[in-house]
Formats: C-alpha cells, sequence, structure tokens
C-alpha cells in the first residue's frame, strides 16, 4: 500500500448485531479499493444490552443509555485498532473514520422527528487517534429529511451505469432500494421496503440459537401461512408512498405477535412466512416504484440467503438479479465502505445526502467531525 494513498476507514453496526463492519478503503472517481475489513464481534454482555434497550418495552434510564453508548465507542475504537493492526497500517496514514454507529430509535415521523445512534465519536478519535466523522443522519433531518436511506448517494457514486436501467437493494436489517435510471439528468430515489433480515434473523435466533437462518434453509423446509402473511402486509408502511425509512421500533417479534394473533402456526412457518414478506414486500415496491428496472443488485447480509434470493427472483421473473461482487465490490462491506465515503465527503465539504430520496429541503453536508 502506497504511502500517498489517501485511506478511509468505514464502521458499520447493524440491527443483526452480529458484529462491527470495518473496512480500510481507498477511493478514485467512480471507483472504490477495499483493501481490509474485518467484522470485529461485539462481546455478548454489549450485545444483550443493546438488546434490551432496542425493546420497545424498554424503560431504562439515561443512566444506562450512557453507558452502553461509551461502551460501544470503545468497541469501534478497538475494531479501528485491530484493522490497522491486520493491515500493517498506521494510525496517522488515515486520512478519516467515518462511523454509522449502532441505531438506538429511529422515528421521522415523530411529532418532533429524531435518530439516535450510540457510539461516542469522541471516544474513537481518542483511542485511536484519528479524525472521526460520525452523526451523519440528524443534519438532513433538521433539512425536513427522513434521514435514512443515506446510502443511495454512494450507490449512485459507485453503481450508476448509463446503459442500464439498474436498482441496487441492500438487505441488512431493513431492506432498501436506490433506483438508477440510466438517464444521468434523472433524480435518483430510495427508500426502506420494510424489514430485511431483522425479522428473519430475531425469530431464527428466539427458536433455534441460531443468530441467523443460514441460506435460509429453516425457512426453506417451511409452509408460508397466507392469513398472516396477509395480515402482515397490510400494515400501513408499506402503503406508505416513498421518502420513507423505517427501523426496529416499527417491525420486531412484538409486531410479529400481532400480526399471527390467536392463530397456532408451527414457528418453522412462521419462519417461511417472515421470508415470503421481505420477498414480496421488496417486489411489490420494485414493482410500484421502479417498474423499469432490468437489473436488481444485491448486497448485505440477506445477499447470503439463497431460499430469500429464490422468492425474490420468484417474484420478480423479468428481473436480472445480480450481486455487487459481480460489480466489483464485496456485498458483505458495501454499506461500511459507504460511511468511509461519506467521511470523505464531509471533510471535503461536499453534500452526501440526496434530498429526492430523503425529503430534505436540499443537499447538506452531513455529519460532525471529531478531530484526532
Amino acid at each position: 500500500m502506497g504511502e500517498t494513498t489517501p485511506y478511509y476507514i468505514g464502521l458499520m453496526s447493524g440491527t443483526s448485531l452480529d458484529g462491527i463492519d470495518t473496512v480500510l478503503v481507498s477511493f478514485e472517481e467512480g471507483s472504490v479499493q477495499l483493501h481490509y475489513a474485518l467484522c470485529y464481534p461485539l462481546t455478548n454482555d454489549l450485545r444483550q444490552q443493546i438488546n434490551q434497550i432496542l425493546s420497545p418495552e424498554w424503560r431504562g434510564s439515561l443512566m444506562e443509555y450512557g453507558h452502553i453508548d461509551q461502551l460501544l465507542g470503545l468497541q469501534f475504537a478497538q475494531a479501528v485498532n485491530e484493522l490497522l493492526a491486520q493491515a500493517q497500517i498506521r494510525p496517522e496514514q488515515i486520512s478519516a473514520i467515518g462511523s454509522h454507529g449502532q441505531t438506538i430509535c429511529h422515528a421521522p415521523t415523530a411529532d418532533m422527528p429524531f435518530t439516535l445512534q450510540a457510539g461516542d465519536p469522541n471516544q474513537i478519535s481518542e483511542h485511536t487517534g484519528i479524525t472521526t466523522v460520525a452523526d451523519f443522519r440528524r443534519r438532513d433531518m433538521a433539512a425536513g429529511g427522513q434521514g435514512a436511506p443515506l446510502v443511495p448517494a454512494f450507490h449512485r457514486a459507485i453503481f450508476f451505469n448509463p446503459e442500464t436501467h439498474r436498482t441496487v437493494l441492500n438487505i441488512g436489517g431493513l431492506a432498501n432500494l436506490t433506483v438508477l435510471n440510466m438517464d444521468s439528468t434523472a433524480p435518483v430515489y430510495g427508500f426502506d421496503t420494510g424489514p430485511g433480515n431483522t425479522l428473519i434473523d430475531q425469530w431464527a435466533f428466539k427458536y433455534t440459537g441460531q443468530h441467523y437462518d443460514k441460506d435460509g434453509e429453516w425457512a426453506r423446509g417451511g409452509t408460508i401461512h397466507t392469513d398472516v402473511l396477509e395480515a402482515m402486509l397490510k400494515d400501513t408502511y408499506f402503503k406508505l408512498i416513498p421518502p420513507k425509512s423505517t427501523g426496529r421500533e416499527h417491525f420486531n417479534l412484538g409486531w410479529v405477535a400481532k400480526k399471527i394473533g390467536h392463530r397456532e402456526v408451527a414457528a418453522q412457518d412462521v419462519q417461511a412466512t417472515l421470508t415470503e414478506l421481505t420477498a414480496i414486500t421488496i417486489s411489490q415496491a420494485l414493482q410500484e416504484q421502479a417498474p423499469q428496472t432490468q437489473e436488481l443488485v444485491l448486497c448485505g447480509g440477506g445477499v447470503h440467503n439463497r431460499y430469500l434470493w429464490e422468492r425474490i427472483q420468484h417474484h420478480c421473473p423479468n428481473v436480472k438479479l445480480l450481486s455487487t461482487a459481480d460489480l466489483g465490490a464485496d456485498p458483505d462491506w458495501v454499506e461500511a465502505i459507504a460511511f468511509a465515503w461519506f467521511a470523505k465527503q464531509t471533510l471535503e465539504g461536499k453534500p452526501s445526502n440526496m434530498p429526492s430520496v430523503t425529503g430534505a429541503r436540499g443537499e447538506r453536508v452531513l455529519g460532525g467531525v471529531y478531530s484526532a
């Protein structure tokens, strides 16, 4: 790795809580180079604390939240230091860290809209010696936007193709689409379609003890319960017109229980139904908002769920499904890479939100800078 290469580090901790995605990247016009990546595990104790605070029933204290905020900041810093050690890179070679943080609450439709991400960036900067950029979402919300999804700006910079109508599908905890019309003058738009992996993973953990349904095999062996699926599809979120975004505050196991109601449904059948819910809400959103799509490019952890992939293809038979790996970007690291790119944009004084996606009044430079 050359001494003059401007390196950036991206940090992402999603709703799956499987670890801190940590990447070392450099950028050239229209391309990204991934030099090193690791998933730094969260401690079981911290994962349990985060799950408690994410529960809609949580009635904890500000002291508890502050404790988690600081612990997460320290774990983010440890993830960065481990990456530097493994990649044999010195802190002074890094231009900046872009940290998404751990979303604790995302409430874009509240009377006073807000979003809250834990993982104190002061701790990251202090314990790595690297300038850190964080708190990307709230400036967009202050400008009247949803604060999400943010990654469409990065998708546009990296995945746009003037020869095809391409839509990028990120299947993380939530699923979101970025619609990239081949006409470069057409506005980019994107939105959360609804649950991605979050309900699938939570249900799998509750009944199998596994943090995810490997290859979707447990769901594949179940039967889709049409009554429950229809009840789920009646949720008002799916009827909203973009811009829109959501989170675990809305889609959680309490929500699943309400939709099942008094029906007796086997746990494996619920898993099959939840997987179908993700697939069908993605396909419906695509058909309603981007019917011109020729290529659907997948990234995020959901890429590895073969059964989910098959169900999406079943509902979108005329669309070619690809992985971002086919375009030179490892699907497991795209979101973390995006936040490295956001840090670069911020330091260069460039906007990184897209008003056509979030609904903000205009472009804004996002994030606060915490100098080394």
